[in-house]
Parts: structure tokens; C-alpha cells; sequence
């Protein structure tokens, strides 16, 4: 790794997140128009409030409505139905030096066909991957679209599997495996996303046993860590341990979670210590500290910092000009959802640092959930539409569009 006592000169060129015709170059004016619509209408709640209602009756009697769907929230928050749909998104967003991340987001499914067809669907964005490691340096999967909830949610609590589960739960391991087996002959990263604490520790083990497969030589294999909750940092520094131990890279990224709400309500129902932090400063103050560990132990972690926060973009930023590391050493990415914080993504991509944009796809319906997530998303965080809107309309005001 280069740790070179001058600071080479693109790091000197710290990003500026204001900088909007940086931040939507890739945008036509029709796509700023629409975003423009669609955020108006997050933030008056629209979408969140009778969006989904609405939707789902629509679709469930047949109303003519996939079109209308496709063209607006669909079109602002995922790149196609299939792969090849999304080859438009991935060209865009790599014309701005900003990589993708395939994100095949069908939930909710519990049948063995649809778990074994999931992963062939994950194995085919690693395949795409290979065709253009540049533009799709990433990739991802969730464990429960390959497993049952329950199945893992009964292995958390430590209840015995009957002979017919104990089965059950070798498919998932040995589905999980072939994605990880694929990522490592391709060379392309895989990330495993974090899901709900009752069924995480699960997912941390099988992670970790992949890592001590696949991450001998260089990272392949990414664990998820949700830093809302107050034990996670803890975790990573654990984590770190055991790969120094075990010999391999441990391949990091850390959020700051996207099941609070939940989370808060099950502990407070089921009478146990909520898992979150006490407050959203806490949060942050350990999602920093996380930053900063990953970046102080370089040689060994490899890290996504998956954040629309601009002062932890701005903190891992000045962490690598710090510590004399190239913006875009290979352990290093930033990631933010598309759709979304367009001025983060391409400013520091303008700025030399390493940005992939998860881009969620699969059928319209199928994806609802996740859309409608993401509208709740951004009401849910303070000021982010107001962020959005604000930002759109100076680039508009701009463009005089």
C-alpha cells in the first residue's frame, strides 16, 4: 500500500457536496423535472401515506397502473426489472466515474424454487460484473432471499432444528457458499447486507466462515455492520481480531441500519433491552469511530461505508489525506442508494475517491416494498427531500429549466 510522504495531488481536492452541476452532469432535464415531482410529493407525505394502499388495490384488481409506477418511483430508485434493463443505469452513472451495485431486491419469498432461483439471479450480477469489473466493481445479496426467515430466526435462539430444517439449513449454507465460490473465481466482491438482530448473529457466523474461505488473499466477502445498534462497533473490533488470527481480510461495510422502528417496537413488546443506541448522536459518534478504525487498520480491512451523511463522507475523506492513503486505494468505497444523494456520489467521484450506487432491480411489484421504503426513508430522515429538493432546484434554476 502506497503511504507516500507527500499527499498526491488529487487528494488535495476535497470534495464540495454544493456542487450541483457536478452532482446531476449525468441528468437530463426531464429527469430533474421528475425528480423534482417526486420528492415534492415524498415530502408532503403523499407517497408514504397512501402510496402503498393505493398501489397494492390498483394492482390487486388489475388497474393499469405498472406503467405510470415504472415511469416515476421506479425510474428514480431502480435501473430495470432485469439485468439487461438496468445496463442504461449502469452506463449513466459510470459516465460520472460512479461504479453499481446490482441489487436484486425481491423479498419476501419462502419457497426452496424461489430460493434456488435467487441465487442463480445473484451469481448473474457477478457474472455482469466480470464483463465490466469497473462500472459493477460490487455486488450483493441478502441472506434471507436465499433461506428462510423462520429457519434462521429459530438457529439465533438457539432452538434444536428437527431433521427436516437441519436439511434445510445445508441448501442455505451450500447456496450461500456458490455465491461466494462465484465472487471468488470472478475476483468480484460480494457484500451479505445486515437484516433484523434476531436473525443476525446467524448471518455474522456465516459471513465470518466465508471470509475464512474466500478472503485469503484479498477481500471477497463483506459483512454488513448496523451501527444504530450499540454493540456493532464492539463487533467490528472482535471481527478485526479474528481475521488478523485467522490470516485473512476482513471486508467491512458499515451503515447505520434500516430496521430502528422495528427493532425498538419487538424489544419493547417482547420485554427485552433495546438493541439501538439510545440516540441518533451515539449513532453517529460509533459510526465515525468505525471510520476511522477501518482506515487505521487498512492492511487488513477492506470497507463500504454505506452513509448519505455528508459529515461522515467528509470525516473518511479527510481520514485518507490524514493517514496518506490514495482516494482511491482499493480497501476504500463510499456507496450511497440510487436515487439519492446525487451530490455526495458523483462530487466524490469528481474527487478521485471510489463511490458504487446500489441499483436495486427485479419486477415491479416484487420491488414495491423496497420502493416504498425508500420514500419512507426519506421522510424519516431529517431534511434529507428538503436536501434533495433544494439541490434539484438550484440545478434547475441553473440549467433555467
Amino acid at each position: 500500500m502506497m503511504r507516500d510522504k507527500e499527499i498526491p495531488t488529487a487528494a488535495k481536492h476535497r470534495p464540495s457536496f454544493d456542487n450541483t452541476q457536478i452532482a446531476f452532469k449525468h441528468a437530463s432535464d426531464a429527469d430533474l423535472k421528475r425528480a423534482y415531482w417526486l420528492f415534492t410529493a415524498i415530502n408532503n407525505n403523499f407517497l408514504v401515506k397512501v402510496g402503498p394502499g393505493l398501489t397494492n388495490f390498483a394492482m390487486n384488481i388489475g388497474l393499469p397502473i405498472k406503467g405510470l409506477i415504472k415511469a416515476t418511483i421506479f425510474k428514480q430508485f431502480c435501473g430495470g426489472e432485469t439485468i439487461a434493463e438496468c445496463d442504461a443505469t449502469i452506463k449513466k452513472l459510470y459516465s460520472g466515474g460512479v461504479g453499481t451495485i446490482l441489487d436484486y431486491s425481491v423479498e419476501g419469498e419462502e419457497e426452496e424454487r424461489v430460493f434456488d432461483a435467487t441465487r442463480d439471479e445473484i451469481i448473474r450480477t457477478i457474472e455482469r460484473a466480470t464483463t465490466d469489473p469497473a462500472a459493477i466493481p460490487i455486488t450483493v445479496f441478502k441472506v434471507t432471499g436465499v433461506g428462510r426467515f423462520a429457519l434462521l430466526e429459530k438457529l439465533d435462539a438457539g432452538t434444536p432444528l428437527t431433521p427436516a430444517e437441519e436439511t434445510e439449513w445445508q441448501k442455505v449454507q451450500a447456496r450461500v457458499q456458490a455465491i461466494c465460490q462465484k465472487a471468488h473465481q470472478s475476483g468480484i466482491p460480494v457484500m451479505i447486507d445486515a437484516e433484523e438482530t434476531w436473525i443476525q448473529d446467524t448471518i455474522d457466523k456465516l459471513a465470518i466462515s466465508m471470509m475464512r474461505r474466500f478472503n485469503k488473499n484479498k477481500a471477497i466477502v463483506y459483512n454488513t455492520y448496523q451501527i444504530y445498534r450499540h454493540d456493532k462497533l464492539a463487533s467490528l473490533k472482535l471481527d478485526h481480531d479474528v481475521a488478523r488470527t485467522g490470516e485473512f481480510y476482513l471486508g467491512v461495510k458499515v451503515v447505520r441500519g434500516a430496521y430502528m422502528e422495528k427493532e425498538r417496537k419487538r424489544a419493547q413488546e417482547m420485554g427485552y433491552p433495546s438493541p439501538i443506541q439510545p440516540n441518533k448522536a451515539a449513532a453517529d459518534r460509533d459510526y465515525d469511530a468505525a471510520l476511522r478504525f477501518c482506515v487505521e487498520n487498512i492492511d487488513r480491512i477492506a470497507l463500504v461505508a454505506g452513509t448519505h451523511n455528508e459529515a461522515s463522507c467528509l470525516l473518511l475523506a479527510d481520514l485518507l489525506d490524514e493517514l496518506n492513503i490514495p482516494h482511491n486505494h482499493p480497501h476504500v468505497y463510499f456507496s450511497q442508494l440510487l436515487g439519492m444523494s446525487d451530490n455526495l456520489s458523483f462530487n466524490l467521484s469528481d474527487s478521485s475517491y471510489n463511490v458504487a450506487k446500489y441499483v436495486p432491480y427485479g419486477p415491479v411489484k416484487a420491488v414495491m416494498p423496497y420502493l416504498f421504503r425508500r420514500a419512507q426513508e426519506n421522510t424519516s430522515i431529517a431534511g434529507q427531500t428538503s436536501r434533495e429538493l433544494t439541490l434539484i432546484s438550484k440545478e434547475k434554476a441553473r440549467r433555467g429549466i
